[in-house]
């Protein structure tokens, strides 16, 4: 029973994704949720309280479509993060829903910096590894640092929509780290970290 309300929640939260994504949170009623889910509008409101519950579950599910993907440790874990961030940007809606929501919450009157916490507290630790393993400069702060790259990170997606509908974000989060690591990372880490923009398997 229990595995039954998971999957039914994980359905309802993919529907939203997917319509959050392609319409955005004004034009996104819940009936169109439930109706792409293939359940009700019941089902719906048992697992989430209101539209805006289940934006907010969209939001701070993105680590989910990033963190399957690791594999690594340290400096190149938090490297690597943002460069599979980037390219699931381009084809993973609840990843993409959740950044659109995150950067546009404030035009449908929520205010909640959970899915920024959540990335910046991942990295922190990443950093905190870093510094354990002597990957990163001694005057170099995980708090400060990884916050310093969520906002980074958002700024180089807000552009590239822009410019090119996200098509070389890849390319410009890599462009990013080329820039940053040589104040971050000490010389011995510097040439091990693989800068080649993630690519997903087909």
């Amino acid at each position: 029973m229990q595995e039954r309300a998971v999957r039914t929640r994980e359905v309802l939260l993919r529907a939203a994704a997917e319509e959050f994504d392609a319409s955005g949170y004004a034009s996104t009623g819940l009936s169109k949720i439930a109706k792409r889910a293939g359940l009700t509008v019941g089902a719906l409101y048992f697992h989430f309280e209101s539209k805006e519950g289940i934006a907010k579950a969209v939001m701070q599910a993105q680590p989910q479509s990033v963190e399957p993907h690791l594999d690594t440790q340290g400096l190149q874990r938090l490297v690597d993060i943002t460069r599979v961030w980037a390219q699931q940007l381009l084809h993973d809606p609840v990843l993409r829903a959740g950044v659109r929501l995150s950067v546009e919450q404030g035009g449908f009157g929520v205010h909640d910096i959970t899915s920024f916490v959540q990335w910046r507290d991942i990295m922190e630790e990443c950093l905190r590894d870093a510094r354990e393993r002597g990957e990163v400069l001694p005057q170099t702060d995980p708090a400060r640092v990884a916050e310093f790259i969520v906002s980074a990170c958002t700024g180089v997606q807000l552009y590239a929509q822009l410019v090119n509908g996200r098509e070389d974000l890849p390319e410009r989060t890599v462009e990013m780290w080329r820039l940053l690591l040589p104040g971050i990372a000490t010389p011995g880490a510097l040439p091990r970290i693989d800068l080649e923009p993630w690519r997903s398997e087909p």
